[in-house]
């Protein structure tokens, strides 16, 4: 079974919600995943990192940027990028914004860039969005390829709605088939 770890910067709950969707389908693809808040981490964390075959990075877009904890994370793999300990591993990406005309994209270049660096395989989506755009269920939010991009509401007691939650779970399971493909 794959070994798939979603690293995530939790914010106000809204990123946790998705990861913990993406790691039920991962579940359903008979995939092993472990959720990492990379706010609080551990030696434990750090070791499921290193021993995973894929590593799914979630962050809420924050003024057009990934969130600073997450930042703050990747600064701390820079020892791991220098001597590529992640090179060939599955990589994926996710982000939450509060409104939609926030730049989610720049979110998820920024995880892909990241990725990139460390020698890593990225996945995008590979559900096509509904063709008219009166339609109100979106298979991924429009123009995003790269990754997840779910929309919270500025409230931070709004969770995710139930369209994005399902575009987590499809985008789940596009990392598993990934990930066997890869790991073949």
């Amino acid at each position: 079974m794959p070994n798939i770890a979603i690293a995530y910067a939790a914010g106000p709950g809204q990123t946790r919600r998705l990861a913990e969707e993406i790691a039920k389908a991962l579940g359903q693809a008979d995939c092993n995943a472990r959720l990492i808040d990379v706010e609080v981490m551990f030696r434990i964390d750090w070791d499921a990192l290193e021993a995973s075959d894929a590593i799914v990075f979630g962050a809420p877009t924050v003024l057009g940027s990934a969130a600073a904890t997450f930042k703050s994370f990747m600064e701390d793999t820079a020892d791991i990028a220098a001597h590529q300990g992640w090179a060939d591993k599955i990589a994926a990406g996710f982000t939450v914004v509060a409104a939609p005309d926030d730049d989610c994209l720049a979110t998820l270049r920024q995880l892909a860039g990241f990725a990139a660096r460390h020698g890593m395989v990225w996945v995008g989506q590979d559900q096509m969005a509904a063709p008219d755009a009166a339609l109100s269920e979106w298979v991924h939010a429009p123009d995003v390829w790269l990754g997840l991009a779910a929309t919270a509401g500025p409230d931070t007691t709004m969770m995710i709605p139930d369209g994005d939650l399902d575009r987590a779970r499809r985008f789940g399971l596009r990392i598993a088939r990934a990930t066997r493909r890869w790991s073949l």
